[in-house]
C-alpha cells in the first residue's frame, strides 16, 4: 500500500537534537555446529532413530517459516540421511497461517530461504488440506492431511523462547506438530483459545497428535547468540516431552539480550516473521505481560521489515514509532490473514515521512532531555553482538565481555532525512 508524505505541526519538533553515539560489541557464548553433514549424520545414526525409519516408507519433512541458520543445509542433510535410510522423503510446508494462509504462498515461502527440489533433493507438497485427529475444549484438532498419509514425519524445527506466552515446551518442535502442521485451519482452531492458555493448551494438543498420528522424529535446531548453528539433536518422539523443555533451558541460556536495564528509545532496523513470530522478539523488547526479565524500553521506533517477512508486520503493534517507508511496506492482506489466525489484532503505529522525524517524535514523547537520552540502535532482536548507542549509555557498560569500537559520532541522515 503506497502511503503519501504528509506535514505534522508538532510545536518543538524541529529543535529536538540527538545525542553523540559509539559502536560497542557484546561478547556471548559462542558454541557452534562445525559441520552441520556431519553433525545430522551422527544424528541419525543413533539407534532409536534409524530404527524409526523403515526401509522404502513415505517421510513427510516438516519445515517451518522462521529464519532458522543454516535451514537450507539442515534440511538437505535431512534429506540425505533419510535416503540412506531408503525413505522417500517429501518437504512439507509447517507454518500454519503463514504464507497468506495459501499454499502457493507457503511454497514461496521456503523457496525463500533455498528450499526447493533441486536445492535440497526432495520433492515439496504444499496444501491446506487437512483431517481432524482429535479434539480440545470443543475445538478440532487438526493435522496435516499428507503428513496423516505419510508412513513418519520428521519435525525440523529451532527450540528457542516463544514470542508471547512461557512455559516448560514453548517454541520448538510441539509447537510445530500442533500448530504448524495444522495449516490455517488448525492454527486458527489453537489460536481462537488464547496465548495465556498455550502454556497448558500447547502440550495437551500435541499429546493428541502424537497419539493419533504417523511415528514422529524432531530435529531440534538451537542458535547461539550470533545466529549461528549451536546444537542439532534428532529426538524420538516417545522422547520429545523430556528432551524438549531441557533443550528450551539450553536456548535460554544462549539466548543474547539488550546491554542494558533501562533504554529511553530502541532503534530497529528491521523486524519481520523471519526474525520472530511477532516481528521482534519479546525475550528482549518485553512488550507482552509476564515477560520481566528484559530491559524497560520507552519507546520502540523500527525503520524496516525483512525482504523475507514477505510484507508480513505481525507485530507491529509493538511498535511505537516508524516511517511511511515501512507503511508502504505491508502486505495487508497476508498481514491481516496471519493476524486474525493468531488473535493478535494488530495496530498500526503513527508514521512519520522520515527516520530523523520519527526519532525526534520518539524523543519528545519519551520527554527525556535529548542529550540525556538513553538511545540504542540494532539490526534486529536477533543480532546483539554489535550496536550503536548514545554516549549516555556508557556509564551502564562495564563488564569484560563489553568493548567499545571507536570514538564517539554523530548520526549522519541522507538527502531523505533517513539513517545511513
Amino acid at each position: 500500500m503506497q502511503v503519501q508524505d504528509f506535514a505534522l505541526a508538532i510545536e518543538g519538533l524541529k529543535d529536538i537534537t540527538f545525542p553523540r553515539f559509539v559502536k560497542i560489541r557484546q561478547r556471548f557464548n559462542r558454541i557452534k555446529v562445525g559441520n552441520i553433514p556431519d553433525q545430522v549424520h551422527r544424528e541419525f545414526s543413533k539407534t532409536p532413530v534409524a530404527t524409526g525409519i523403515p526401509h522404502g516408507c513415505r517421510v513427510a519433512v516438516a519445515v517451518g517459516s522462521r529464519g532458522i541458520a543454516n535451514i537450507q543445509e539442515i534440511v538437505r542433510a535431512v534429506v540425505g540421511e533419510l535416503k540412506k535410510l531408503g525413505a522417500i522423503p517429501v518437504i512439507v510446508p509447517a507454518m500454519g497461517s503463514h504464507g497468506g494462509g495459501t499454499a502457493e504462498g507457503q511454497r514461496e515461502v521456503l523457496a525463500g530461504y533455498g528450499i526447493t527440489p533441486d536445492e535440497v533433493g526432495a520433492s515439496i507438497h504444499s496444501s491446506q488440506d487437512v483431517v481432524q485427529v482429535g479434539e480440545i475444549n470443543g475445538q478440532p484438532v487438526y493435522y496435516d492431511h499428507f503428513a496423516f498419509h505419510s508412513d513418519a514425519v520428521v519435525l525440523i524445527n529451532r527450540v528457542k523462547p516463544h514470542t508471547d506466552f512461557k512455559g516448560p515446551i514453548e517454541s520448538g518442535l510441539i509447537k510445530m506438530m500442533v500448530i504448524g502442521l495444522g495449516n490455517h485451519a488448525g492454527a486458527s482452531s489453537i489460536h481462537r483459545q488464547g496465548f495465556e492458555n498455550f502454556r497448558q493448551l500447547i502440550p495437551k494438543v500435541g499429546e493428541i497428535i502424537l497419539a493419533h498420528t504417523p511415528p514422529t522424529i524432531g530435529v531440534a535446531v538451537l542458535e547461539n547468540a550470533y545466529e549461528e548453528t549451536a546444537i542439532i539433536e534428532a529426538v524420538p518422539g516417545a522422547d520429545i516431552w523430556k528432551r524438549e523443555p531441557e533443550l528450551l533451558k539450553t536456548a535460554k541460556q544462549l539466548m543474547p539480550r539488550l546491554p542494558l536495564d533501562a533504554i529511553d528509545v530502541l532503534i530497529v532496523n528491521e523486524m519481520g516473521k523471519d526474525i520472530s513470530g511477532a516481528g521482534m522478539d519479546n525475550n528482549i523488547i518485553g512488550r507482552v505481560e509476564g515477560f520481566d526479565e528484559v530491559p524497560s524500553i520507552g519507546k520502540i521506533m523500527v525503520l524496516d521489515l525483512t525482504e523475507r517477512t514477505h510484507g508480513n508486520a505481525c507485530g507491529m503493534g509493538y511498535i511505537d514509532v516508524t516511517t511511511t517507508k515501512m507503511i508502504s511496506k505491508i502486505d495487508f492482506k497476508v498481514t491481516f490473514t496471519n493476524d486474525i489466525a493468531s488473535g493478535s489484532m494488530e495496530k498500526i503505529p503513527p508514521f512519520l515521512n522520515s527516520e530523523k522525524e520519527a526519532l525526534q517524535v520518539a524523543l519528545i514523547t519519551s520527554r527525556v532531555r535529548p542529550e540525556k537520552s538513553k538511545i540504542i540502535r540494532i539490526k534486529n532482536t536477533l543480532e546483539l553482538s554489535e550496536m550503536i548507542v548514545s554516549e549516555p549509555c556508557l556509564p551502564g557498560l562495564t563488564g569484560e565481555n563489553m568493548e567499545i569500537l571507536g570514538a564517539p559520532f554523530s548520526l549522519a541522515f541522507d538527502e531523505k532525512d533517513n539513517l545511513l
